[in-house]
């Protein structure tokens, strides 16, 4: 833990200050396992300990109560059943959509449609709508996804995980990234040693070793 802390206060204190606020990654690097197998990859969401420094943005297919309490939940965006067929019938909105927004939930009514009309776009990164349930509440749905992250390694051997904001404390960024790696190494078949090296560095700002 005192090594990754080590490498968070390097990393930020080598980077240039920006005009704008820089998020803390990690740039991941595998090695060892046979990506092209879809069993290998790595797809888990991962609670961070001490948030990511930004809530993450999250629309909702919602009518009525359900809309509602989306709204009084945090989420960034509430959508109808007419918002639905409008972004279906204009695919560079669509894709506009998922591309500014991390999560999606749905009322199960809305799922069918969304599955004919917006899965090719929201399914090709990953982002099909978490189904809510008739009677649940969204609020609780809500709060959960603002506040994780999700790893996907697709089949890329290297691919890079948001840890938090360059102006969070170094030791709750270390908490975080230690959050990553012990995921990782659960997720992975060989755990650790499918880990071939581990960099922590700021949006645009030097990588540093953390494995």
């Amino acid at each position: 833990m005192k090594e990754i802390e080590e490498a968070v206060r390097k990393a930020i204190s080598e980077a240039p200050a920006r005009g704008f606020k820089e998020s803390v990654d990690l740039a991941i690097n595998l090695q060892n396992i046979d990506l092209s197998q879809p069993a290998n990859r790595i797809d888990a969401e991962i609670i961070l300990p001490h948030g990511r420094g930004r809530a993450a943005r999250v629309a909702v297919f919602a009518a009525g109560e359900t809309a509602l309490r989306a709204k009084s939940a945090g989420a960034d965006l509430v959508l109808s059943a007419e918002d639905i067929k409008s972004l279906g019938e204009n695919k560079r909105s669509a894709r506009k959509l998922a591309d500014e927004y991390e999560y999606f939930i749905a009322e199960t009514q809305f799922m069918p449609t969304i599955g004919r009309s917006l899965g090719p776009i929201l399914g090709k990164r990953g982002k099909m709508p978490a189904p809510l349930p008739p009677t649940s509440d969204v609020t609780p749905m809500v709060t959960r996804l603002r506040n994780i992250i999700r790893v996907r390694s697709r089949d890329r051997a290297t691919f890079h995980v948001p840890v938090g904001s360059r102006d969070m404390d170094p030791k709750q960024l270390a908490d975080n990234v230690e959050s990553v790696i012990v995921k990782l190494e659960q997720s992975l078949k060989d755990g650790r040693q499918n880990l071939k090296s581990v960099y922590v560095k700021t949006t645009m700002g030097p990588a540093v070793r953390v494995i």
